[in-house]
Order: structure tokens, then sequence, then C-alpha cells
């Protein structure tokens, strides 16, 4: 356990995991802990998007994950009688290093940032479950934890629920938990097929009933299965693994979908009923949530563990430099500001999305079991152009969010009269340093801390790092024109403007800049086992 540590995570699913990888990296004293004993559960999310592996890349953590990983998925979709082969590989996207979508099961990510957190000293603690949190209105909370060792208590600045759906966190922080649950339930299995299923392809078959999804990305046996159908126990908890499926009914699902496959061997399953609900705040004083424990919704268009890893590489640095801002408030609630608007964005597409996959009213059947049908022949056509593509997965991967409304966007004068703004996501771009060196923007910024980008010229006057987590990058050559950008450690633009006042006064309300004094006193941990 790390000594005196003032962030508890409560949670390592990939939200927690990385909330405590991006603060530790900043300089926070961080706590992993988790109720369940085993770091093993199957996987409910598969797809990783080239935003999450941009924030992930200061960690240092993208090439184990891609070395997991496929790169160009492929796809057979059974829509009526036809199968159309599908194979995405490299798309049209040049404003990231990452032009592609990436199969990667969420098991994998939690070993590889599990595996990253123990090299830098920092291990889960499993079998640990968070029991009780007093004081949480006031500037530390006071937590009761119960684990292998017994009862402990102790202090903490920072609590943060990475916890899920159910959040302790959230239930103790008196936050609103609004939305509702949806009709269609999912089923997932993990199985044993004889047929002729080609394994090196996702088998997706669009019916009147709901989607069917079968691929060879198993944890437990060879082949995975997640179907929707409409729901047979209203009475189940939402979110929650319910009991196993019968054999019985998991052979009709494949029967019903016209597959050619019979069912050797069960060696998981499990139903699932879903829900969209979205936080009423993400902050009540030293309490925080992110993740499913912030927002949730259907699996539809992979959003639910990419927007959770997100949410930490946005959190986790403010949390750490929060010790050493002018203004640790309005940093610290700037998360709020910035995220939850991205969460209603997630909520109503996937609403959308998951409607076309699995509604159960007439539109939705007609839509899959008649249109779907009778769009097959356009499809390879539609896959061949390579903008509209790119545009679809530049919106599943969440390009276009930004932050301008934000307390801690500046635009500072004079501004320069091109490019990115404050608050966007700065795109990967092609630009030459000071010495002649050709470099990619996002290559600069693969390392933790705030990264300011100036261009070389004598009319500007020169930045001088004011700290440790201050790196300053001197550009002959820049797709804008004049100004600084100084770039978050999320990959977002903070500041853009002169290299006057404004961008000191703006380094020190992130904390990039050391306050006079350093860091407070530690926290006073009170810890009884027993």
């Amino acid at each position: 356990m790390t000594p005196h540590p003032d962030l508890l995570v409560v949670g390592a699913g990939p939200t927690g995991l990385a909330l405590a990888l991006q603060a530790h990296a900043h300089g926070a004293r961080v706590r992993v802990v988790e109720r369940r004993p085993s770091p093993f559960r199957p996987s409910r999310a598969l797809i990783v998007h080239p935003r999450t592996l941009e924030v992930l890349r200061p960690l240092g953590v993208v090439d184990a994950l891609l070395a997991r990983a496929d790169t160009a998925p492929a796809a057979h979709l059974h829509l009526g009688r036809r199968v159309v082969p599908v194979r995405l590989t490299d798309v049209d996207l040049p404003d990231t290093a990452y032009p592609h979508l990436t199969l990667l099961r969420q098991a994998d990510v939690e070993t590889v940032l599990d595996r990253a957190l123990a090299e830098r000293g920092v291990r889960v603690e499993r079998g640990t479950d968070l029991t009780e949190i007093a004081d949480a209105y006031g500037a530390r909370s006071r937590v009761t934890l119960r684990g292998p060792a017994g009862i402990e208590r102790g202090s903490y600045r920072w609590v943060v629920g990475c916890d899920g759906a159910d959040s302790t966190v959230r239930r103790a922080a008196g936050i609103g938990w609004h939305g509702g649950g949806y009709r269609p339930e999912i089923v997932l299995a993990d199985l044993e097929l004889d047929g002729d299923l080609a394994p090196g392809a996702a088998h997706v078959v669009a019916g009147r009933r709901g989607l069917l999804f079968v691929f060879a990305l198993g944890e437990c046996a060879t082949w995975r299965l997640l179907a929707t159908r409409p729901c047979t126990d209203p009475n189940l908890p939402f979110g929650r693994s319910g009991p196993p499926v019968d054999p019985g009914d998991l052979q009709r699902l494949l029967d019903d979908a016209g597959l050619p496959a019979r069912i050797r061997r069960v060696a998981w399953s499990s139903v699932v009923r879903v829900q969209h609900r979205l936080a009423a705040t993400y902050r009540r004083g030293p309490l925080i949530v992110a993740g499913d424990a912030a927002h949730t919704h259907s699996p539809a268009a992979a959003q639910g563990m990419n927007t959770g890893i997100q949410d930490a590489a946005n959190l986790g640095w403010k949390l750490a430099l929060a010790a050493t801002s002018t203004a640790p408030e309005q940093l610290v609630d700037s998360y709020d500001r910035e995220r939850r608007p991205v969460a209603r964005h997630v909520l109503a597409l996937t609403h959308a999305v998951f409607w076309a996959e699995a509604g159960t009213d007439p539109l939705a059947s007609f839509v899959r079991g008649t249109l779907a049908p009778l769009g097959a022949p356009v499809v390879p056509v539609a896959l061949r152009l390579r903008r509209p593509v790119a545009e679809v997965v530049r919106l599943l991967a969440r390009f276009g969010e930004h932050y301008r409304s934000s307390p801690i966007s500046v635009e500072a004068r004079p501004r320069p009269p091109d490019g990115p703004h404050a608050g966007d996501r700065l795109p990967d771009a092609t630009a030459t340093t000071a010495d002649g060196r050709r470099v990619r923007l996002h290559a600069l910024l693969a390392h933790p801390g705030v990264h300011v980008l100036q261009p070389d010229d004598p009319a500007i006057p020169a930045v001088r790092p004011t700290g440790p987590l201050v790196h300053v990058h001197r550009l002959a050559a820049t797709p804008w024109t004049g100004g600084v950008l100084a770039v978050r450690p999320d990959g977002h633009i903070g500041f853009r403007g002169a290299p006057d006042g404004a961008l000191r006064d703006w380094l020190a309300r992130v904390g990039a800049t050391p306050a006079a004094g350093g860091r407070p006193p530690e926290p006073d941990e009170e810890k009884a086992a027993r």
C-alpha cells in the first residue's frame, strides 16, 4: 500500500486503474481497493477507440495494449439471406496515430493497466470493500474498509468511486441517479461450437427479434455470444450478471439467427438487464464518481469502457495537481463541467443505436428485418467511401468533444488567427522542431505533464519551464500561425495566446507551477486494524 495516500480509488476496472495511473504519474499518492478477490471477470467491453489510446499514450501502456489487440477486425454481416464480408483496416484519420478500430477485451485492458500500476509501486488491494464513508461533505472523508486483514479506518483528501452503477461512493455522497431501464436484455455466453463459422471474423446477425454477435474472442471458451432479446425476468437487478442461460435457449438464439452452428459446450453464460442513467453531479466535496458510477448505458456503439477511461484521463491529473493549484476548487470542479456534457451526448448516441439493435417495437423490427437486408448490396460500396467511414469512427471515438466553456480553457490575447481553440483536443499533425527535426505533435505529448508548444519566432518571448511537469517545445513550423498552445495532460488545449502573464497564471491555476512551500503536509492517516 502507498504510504500516506491522499487519493483513494474505489474499483479496479478500466476507469479506476487508468485514473490511478494518471494521478500517480502527476505526483499523487494513490491507493486502489477492489471488492472482487480475483482480477478475472468475463469481459463486457471489447473495443478501444482511437481517442482512448491517445489519452493512455503518455502513461506508457499503449504498446502493451496493442500487442494483445486486433487492429484490423473482420466481420460477416448476416442481413437476411445475404452475407456481407467486412474488414476495417486503416481508417482515413490523418490527425491521430491510431487510425483504426481496436478489438481488445476488457480483461486484457485491465491486465495491462494493473501491471503498469504494480511496476510503479501501486498494487491493487483485492478483496477489500468500502463499507462506510463519514464526513462526506468536509475537506476530507473518513472511510472504513473491510479487507483480508480486517477492519481499517483512514482519511483521504479525495475518494473516487469507480465502483460501477451500484456505486457505494455515489450513494454515500447523496448524488442523484437519474434515468431508467430498457425492456430488452442482453445474453452473454462463452461457447464451444461445431459448424461452419469462420473463426477469423465476427458474425453479426440483424433480425426482427434483435441483434446477435458471435466471435472467436471468448475467455472461458473459443466463442463469445452476445445477443439481445425481450426481458425474461423483470425482477432481475439492472447491470448485474444474472443467472446462467439454459443451453436450449442459447441454441435457439443461434437457430433463429440462421447460423450454421451447434453448441457442444457452454463454459459460461449470463443475462444482463441494461439501463441508461446519469449522476446529478460528478462531485460532492471530496467524493467524486467516474465511469459507470457516473453514467451507465447500453453497450451499443462501444462507449462504456472508452468513456470511463476518458473520464479518468480528465480527472486524474486534476486531483494530483490540485495540491499546488492557485484555484484548486475550480480545477477539480472543471471535471464535472467538462465530462457531464460528454456523458449526455454518449447517452443520446447509445440510446439511438440500442433502439436500432434491440428495439422490440414494430418500426425497429422492420428496420432490422426488412430494410437492413434490402440495403445489404450497398454495404460494400459504402465501406469503400473512406471519408464517411472516417466520420463515423470519429463520432464513436469522441474526437469532436471539446471543453471550450470550461473555466480552465483560456483564450488570451492576441489569439492565433487559426488553429484549434482552447478546450479542443489537439489534433495530431506533423511539425518541425527548432533544430530541424520532423515530428508528430502527439509524439511530443507522449509523457505526463503540461506541454507548451511555442513557435520559434523571435517576436514571441521564450517560455521557460516553471516546474518538472511543464515541458516546452520550440517549433520552427506549426499547423497554426503565431501564439503558443499549452496542452493539458489529457491532450486538450488549455491555453491559447501570447506567452505572457496570462500563461503563467494559467499554469499556476492548473497546478503545473509548484506553489511556494510545495505540497501541503501529508494527511494524518488514522488506521485501526482489528
